[in-house]
């Protein structure tokens, strides 16, 4: 299977995917901890995907989203953005309101409490 149809398949069979450095519960840079910090913390089921692992996957992914950066977040197949994107939609409430349209299940208090403690 190409990296190509690997991400694909990743991203449509998942709800929320996170193509990060390193893993959910080790992750490799900061803005790959920032984003699954706040994935997390929100207590939001997600597949990781470590592109230090693999580096077709790790190229591939760049060229699925013609995003150039790591970490890269999708929900129900649809790519959302990297560390500053998702950062600003927590902050915002905009990343609330994604996954609620998208059916995705979080924690609605810790999102609060995100926004209270960088308000």
């Amino acid at each position: 299977m190409s990296a190509k149809d690997n991400i694909k398949q990743t991203v449509t069979e998942n709800d929320v995917v996170l193509y990060m450095k390193g893993t959910k519960m080790a992750p490799q840079c900061g803005f790959s901890q920032r984003v699954a910090g706040v994935l997390n913390y929100m207590q939001i089921d997600y597949t990781d995907v470590n592109v230090l692992a693999d580096d077709e996957i790790r190229q591939g992914i760049k060229e699925y989203s013609d995003w150039p950066t790591i970490p890269q977040l999708y929900v129900k197949g649809e790519f959302v953005g990297g560390c500053d994107i998702i950062t600003e939609m927590t902050l915002s409430g905009e990343l609330d309101k994604l996954l609620e349209e998208s059916g995705v299940c979080f924690d609605k208090a810790a999102a609060e409490k995100i926004r209270e403690a960088n308000g």
